[in-house]
């Protein structure tokens, strides 16, 4: 199981390499949530997402014959351009899984970067048969997105940056799709005392039906936060949370689509609507907060497309 050693580990090994994003104050969501909020903004982080930290604490794990034969993953988006940028910059071929529908300025980013991609898949579920059958064609490292104990730590160095910013924090609220985020905070930050809660769609709760479950179910994939849909959560994510004691509570896309209204129009932040999740359960009162709580909600990416966020907006 990932530890905070490992995360504290993982810091090292990404430092000087990536962004240190910033940690706004919100005096507005303060207000409205009743205990004072920051916003830790991962949409500033290379590639627009908090996904390279991950990937490149796996990538220094790899030998030198795995490098050679290319890495490859899948993912509706960012992980795919976190993995297409950090192995161009180590030199490592790159193939990434994605599918038909899929965001189309995530998949033209990911060929921006230096990625192969492959759409053959209709869908999110189809397109994890698809991975095992081109990791086996392909002998290629893969580079999980969220299920990985290296990429789990290498995530959880956004916790590690809000206790140095905010040491005062209290809660850590997180979205989570595949759980990969959500665990690694939990590793860095319950080991402190501190309370983590993952925030998922309604109808994309992988982690949620998961952590009922005890083990990796699967789940739907029917959201606007498409960077949330996954088709199930990860059995070493739900291992960490349950153990740490990770809350879950659901939001809707109605809720989610507000949140990003707040954040856009309140924060300046141009996120995605996966990263609006943790600001949209504050907003909807799902989160029990005393006043003394201090809460770093992470807003986890800003890739959104165009005629999303345009249409989000012009709904209200």
């Amino acid at each position: 199981m990932v530890t905070r050693e490992d995360v504290l580990r993982a810091q090292t090994t990404i430092r000087g390499r990536l962004h240190r994003t910033p940690t706004f104050s919100s005096e507005t969501l303060s207000r409205l949530a009743g205990a004072r909020c920051v916003l830790k903004a991962e949409l500033f982080q290379r590639t627009g997402s908090f996904k390279p930290r991950g990937v490149l604490t796996k990538l220094a794990t790899l030998t030198e014959e795995e490098g050679r034969r290319g890495v490859i993953g899948i993912s509706a988006g960012n992980h795919a351009q976190a993995l297409a940028w950090a192995a161009t910059a180590e030199g490592i071929d790159s193939l990434v899984v994605m599918w038909q529908g899929a965001n189309q300025a995530k998949v033209d980013a990911a060929r921006g970067y230096g990625a192969s991609v492959d759409l053959a898949a209709s869908g999110p579920a189809e397109a994890f048969e698809r991975l095992a059958e081109l990791v086996e064609e392909t002998g290629r490292t893969l580079v999980h997105p969220f299920d990985d104990p290296a990429v789990i730590a290498g995530q959880g160095t956004v916790a590690l940056e809000v206790l140095e910013d905010v040491p005062e924090t209290t809660v850590l609220l997180v979205p989570a799709g595949g759980g990969g985020l959500v665990s690694g905070i939990a590793a860095a930050a319950c080991a402190v005392g501190r309370r983590v809660v993952a925030v998922e769609p309604e109808g994309s709760c992988g982690l949620h039906d998961g952590l009922a479950a005890g083990r990796s179910v699967p789940s739907g994939v029917a959201s606007i936060a498409d960077g949330l849909n996954a088709p199930f959560a990860g059995g070493n994510a739900i291992e960490l949370c349950t153990a740490a004691g990770v809350e879950s509570v659901l939001v809707t896309d109605d809720e989610i689509e507000e949140g990003f209204r707040f954040l856009y129009r309140r924060a300046k932040l141009a996120c995605e609507p996966a990263g609006a999740a943790a600001v949209a359960a504050l907003l909807a009162g799902r989160v029990a907060l005393e006043p003394g709580d201090t809460v770093a909600a992470v807003v986890s990416g800003g890739n959104a497309a165009p005629e999303t966020a345009s249409a989000i907006l012009g709904r209200r």
